[in-house]
């Protein structure tokens, strides 16, 4: 038997529909072309937000279980007094990469990693022969510069050591460069090989080559909402989600109607960036394909694609507005509109597009709506049999280890491996599924759950019991058929009693069996990356808050100015 190699592709923040093949209207041929090739789910779901879902998919372990309930960034220090609440992977859990290296496979990995920095935490000694690592939550994509003050500088790593990025980087081309440099360096061997290509895109700062901002000006001047309901039509267009779906407005979108002339331009562009920065990704995806075949290897290469979780929606609204651009100038970046996504310019997607890259799901990443949950996911390549198609079967973060395992017919470990005991893969194996053997890999009966800062989940067959908290959220468990409902419409709990008691059952017990802690009290997500950064930077944070104190008459004065101004103008 000739092993395959595999590539894992994984983006970051990419919503539900932002790639051609879920409904966007951002040009992904490369992507196009594997799903065309493999077998696209449409009720996949991972994490909430970047590191457990990482460390998920490497380990095929709970999120709690391996060490990572939460990033690090945003973990309380009240938390950290649990070993399961360092948002680091723990060490009594074995990553995909290891089984592969130790079953005679070449590991590579280019891109952003978020799982620790102490030496033994290191991709280069997670498994990873090679390794181009960015080792935080994310950086600047154009150069060595990190993006929230929390870094005092931007982590790249080459195996195992710090490394300084060169002066004609850009993230998304970087990677590939460097993983076709990885995977041709031992290509004589004959040896297959397992390649990691966690992308920096689209996390913020959204970057991305003028050239491929510039197709997209004017493509968004109709606003999100109009955008939303364009990707919801397209995707039940394409079957990727049911014919009578229906889909909810996010009280945190804005108006796009009450916007000026000049805001919604600015809008637009923003959106315009981030579509530019997933066809950036696209088509340095499409040069490792072309590489491949070039190299006689692409038939034997099994590509698997999906994103950490989905929309993310943290950048305001209004990043022009004084007290909103002080964060990213103070960092060396600027907001300016002729500037957005070039080279130091900052710019987000905001929560009223992220609801357009979301569609037409609800709530975006940190949330435990669809939005923030439910990712494309891709498996592609000769050796899957299944091509051109589309599956509804339910399928978790954890089941993309087993399966890769599977497909490169290395055993699953059990309680020991390597002299140490090690946490039990929960996983399933998705190959059943890629040949058409079954219909799905989940009973009706099976769940699967999941927690992160209080917002919970427990999945049952064709139902997700869930509950969102403030904000965005409100506090209340319901219940719905997300089979029939991907958009979170319609609450069933009322006519479901007896299932919605169960799941609520099912729920504590998975908190129970993952040592599941509850938030302290007060707690959100925003609030508490904040306070870190203020302890981490005491100084410079008094600095900072006494200049604010300083400056805020003058921008009340301003406000208030500008007011009288608008009110003299209705007046006449």
């Amino acid at each position: 038997m000739i092993r395959p190699n595999i590539v894992l592709i994984l983006a970051d923040d990419l919503g539900y529909t932002d790639i051609a093949p879920y409904g966007s209207e951002v040009n992904t041929p490369s992507l196009s072309a594997l799903a065309e090739q493999g077998l696209s789910f449409t009720n996949y779901h991972t994490a909430a937000n970047c590191a457990p879902a990482r460390a998920m998919l490497l380990t095929g372990v709970d999120s709690h279980l391996a060490g990572v309930s939460n990033i690090p960034e945003m973990l309380a220090p009240e938390q950290r007094a649990y070993a399961n609440y360092q948002g680091v992977l723990g060490d009594d859990v074995v990553t995909v990469a290891t089984l592969l290296e130790d079953a005679g496979y070449h590991t590579y990995m280019a891109g952003k990693w978020h799982l620790g920095m102490d030496p033994r935490k290191r991709p280069s000694r997670r498994g990873f022969a090679r390794t181009m690592a960015m080792m935080d939550s994310g950086a600047d994509n154009w150069e060595q510069r990190p993006y929230i003050a929390l870094y005092d500088q931007a982590n790249w790593f080459a195996d195992g050591e710090r490394f300084t990025l060169p002066e004609d980087f850009y993230s998304s081309r970087f990677l590939v460069d460097r993983m076709i440099e990885f995977i041709g360096s031992n290509l004589q061997d004959g040896k297959p090989f397992f390649a990691y290509l966690p992308f920096m895109a689209v996390h913020s700062p959204v970057q991305a080559p003028r050239e491929y901002i510039e197709r997209y000006m004017g493509m968004y001047d109709s606003g999100w909402d109009a955008l939303r309901q364009q990707r919801m039509e397209r995707a039940i267009e394409l079957g990727i989600v049911p014919q009578d779906t229906s889909m909810l407005r996010m009280a945190t979108t804005d108006e796009w109607g009450d916007l000026d002339e000049e805001r919604r331009r600015y809008q637009a562009k923003r959106m315009a960036v981030y579509a530019a920065m997933i066809e950036a990704m696209d088509f340095n995806i499409g040069r490792l394909m072309a590489f491949l075949k070039q190299q006689g290897q692409y038939d034997n290469t099994i590509f698997i694609f999906t994103s950490d979780n989905g929309s993310e929606a943290s950048g305001p609204d209004d990043p022009q507005a004084f007290p909103k651009r002080l964060a990213p100038e103070n960092l060396g970046y600027n907001v300016d509109y002729d500037n957005l996504g070039l080279k130091g310019s900052y710019s987000t997607l905001g929560p009223s597009f992220a609801s357009a890259s979301a569609s037409p799901l609800a709530y975006y990443k940190f949330y435990a709506g669809e939005g923030g949950m439910r990712v494309p996911l891709i498996i592609a390549g000769k050796p899957v049999t299944r091509e051109q198609q589309l599956t509804p079967a339910f399928a978790w973060a954890t089941d993309i280890t087993p399966t890769i395992l599977s497909l490169a017919a290395v055993s699953v470990p059990g309680e020991r491996y390597a002299g140490h005991p090690v946490k039990p893969i929960t996983g399933r194996d998705l190959t059943p599924l890629l040949s058409g053997k079954v219909e799905r890999v989940y009973g009706p009966d099976d769940s699967v759950g999941y927690e992160l800062t209080d917002h919970g989940v427990l999945f049952e067959g064709d139902y997700k019991l869930v509950i969102n908290q403030p904000p965005a959220g409100d506090g209340q468990w319901r219940l719905f058929n997300i089979i029939d409902d991907p958009g979170e419409t319609e609450d069933i709990a009322s006519s479901h009693p007896l299932r919605f008691q169960r799941m609520l059952s099912g729920y504590q017990q998975y908190r129970r069996d993952n040592g599941v802690m509850p938030v302290p009290r007060g707690y959100t997500p925003i609030k508490q990356l904040v306070s870190n950064i203020l302890l981490q930077y005491r100084d410079a944070a008094i600095v900072l808050l006494l200049t604010l104190l300083l400056l805020l008459p003058f921008y009340v004065a301003y406000r208030m100015k500008s007011g009288m101004k608008r009110t003299s103008k209705n007046e006449g």
